[in-house]
């Protein structure tokens, strides 16, 4: 027999062996082996913030009844290790009071307790609550499958994905990634309304996807006989909103591309995106510099994060240069004539494998040679700026270059975390670009975006000078988790089927 037959022999032994124990609990109660009636009083982690301080002679004085639960994680003697969402707390069962429990006899490690009695501190100077009577320790839910006893290494990691629960109940630093998670967002909210941002909630299901350059997922409206399409970014929908005179908004939302995974990308992820009116893009550069600041000393008290062999220091000015003169910093060996011309930028490009297609214009090209050469370089917190116009199809043109738009992307540890722009608001204009995004999705780009006649309608009745940006909040969360792939960010994220 292999090991792993043997594993899952000796599993399902267990499991039998659960059963029964639940059986018994069945027998000897009301409700069917599992109890609704137990009300839990107290955190574990209240209790050892607010009583953790006190010496042994003092908490005893003191006689604090408490009542707690959770589940079992440790057993050791007459002592329960139960651990809730707040962190962590031991129970104690006398010998005399063991004899007499149902709950003991039947107890395992996984079990969903209930507790009630003093509390205490040991010897040792850990808390504990002291059960004086049989009937205040109940199991509440009979765990029929027992917890791994190792879950971390390669073995492991893809269970720890497709099994989010058990990776949740045994490791404290999963836990804690997405207890930072919820901070993080929560943190952006309130910084957003504090500025005078609403937050809306926008279509997720739409008719026409738009708002970036991306393969939607296509689905079907039955009543309507109709396809339909799940979101790429709320961005169309949230400037109908400013253009109806909500001049700052913001939506926390999840957004659906149809790509490939990695460990930056998940065909489902979230994103925020807010506009500003009588704004561009460099005040966003200036709001993002300042919230991210907020955000760090809000959640780690602290601007400077560290990410594997890296530390970035969100508190010194963040670097800003063009795409342009990036290439050119980088490539000290290029010069401004290299790849200022669709001739010798084709030329430098395929020096460096980049295969050029058919109806690239010279835009196309700089950004694939910024992609090939820069990207993965841009280390300390950096804005990218002025795009061009030929892969911004949503931005507006720079007053002075019309090759590019005021248009920022902002990256950290080589990997791109927001992208924003002074928006087009000239219906004419955003009109043209989109009837060339048509011809190149006609030309077989299945990322190209589709012509949307009501946000031409919309821009029409007049949007006003505006600024919007989206962040994307799973890269995020990496960076201030120092966490390597975007699966570790999402609490349940893309598996192929087992098989």
């Amino acid at each position: 027999m292999n090991e792993e037959n043997q594993i899952q022999q000796d599993e399902n032994k267990l499991v039998a062996e659960r059963r029964g124990k639940l059986s018994t609990l069945r027998e000897n109660c009301k409700s069917n082996g599992h109890p609704n009636d137990f009300r839990r009083d107290d955190m574990a982690g209240v209790l050892q913030s607010e009583f953790g301080h006190l010496d042994k002679e003092a908490l005893a004085e003191l006689g604090k009844p408490v009542s707690v639960a959770g589940r079992v994680m440790r057993r050791g003697g007459p002592f329960l290790g139960v651990q809730d969402m707040s962190g962590s707390i031991q129970c104690y069962l006398g010998k005399k009071l063991q004899k007499d429990s149902d709950a003991w006899a039947n107890l395992d490690i996984g079990d969903i307790v209930g507790a009630s009695g003093t509390l205490q501190k040991s010897g040792k100077g850990d808390l504990y609550v002291e059960v004086v009577d049989v009937d205040n320790l109940r199991i509440l839910t009979k765990a029929l499958r027992p917890l791994p006893e190792k879950f971390h290494g390669l073995a492991d990691q893809e269970a720890k994905y497709r099994q989010r629960y058990v990776d949740l109940i045994i490791s404290e630093e999963t836990r804690n990634t997405f207890l930072i998670r919820s901070k993080i967002i929560n943190s952006m909210r309130r910084y957003l309304e504090d500025k005078g941002f609403m937050e809306a909630e926008t279509p997720m299901l739409q008719v026409i996807p738009g708002g970036a350059t991306a393969k939607p997922f296509i689905t079907k409206h039955n009543a309507m006989d109709m396809d339909m399409y799940l979101r790429i970014a709320p961005e169309l929908y949230l400037k109908r909103l400013v253009v109806g005179g909500f001049e700052k908004v913001f939506e926390i939302n999840r957004n659906f591309r149809n790509e490939g995974l990695s460990t930056r990308h998940n065909p489902e992820f979230t994103m925020i995106e807010f506009y500003q009116a009588y704004a561009d893009y460099n005040d966003l550069m200036d709001l993002t510099e300042d919230m991210l600041r907020t955000i760090a000393t809000d959640v780690l008290g602290t601007t400077t994060l560290p990410y594997g062999e890296a530390e970035y220091d969100l508190g010194k000015p963040f670097w800003r240069i063009s795409v342009f003169d990036s290439i050119l910093h980088f490539n000290p060996d290029l010069s401004s004539s290299d790849i200022d011309t669709l001739e010798s930028a084709t030329t430098v490009a395929e020096k460096l494998g980049i295969a050029v297609k058919s109806g690239w214009g010279l835009g196309k090209i700089q950004i694939e040679i910024f992609e090939k050469t820069v990207e993965h370089r841009l280390d300390q917190p950096t804005f990218i700026t002025r795009y061009p116009t030929e892969v911004s199809p949503l931005a507006r043109r720079n007053d002075d270059d019309a090759f590019v738009t005021d248009r920022f992307e902002f990256f950290v540890g080589g990997r791109e975390i927001a992208n924003g722009f002074s928006e087009l608001n000239d219906a004419e204009d955003q009109a043209e670009r989109f009837r060339q995004q048509v011809e190149e999705k006609d030309a077989g780009d299945d990322e190209a975006m589709h012509f949307d006649d009501d946000y031409i309608r919309a821009l029409e009745h007049g949007l006003p000078p505006t600024a919007g940006e989206g962040i994307g909040i799973d890269r995020l969360v990496m960076l201030f988790t120092n966490t390597h792939t975007i699966k570790d960010v999402i609490l349940f994220p893309h598996m192929k089927p087992r098989g």
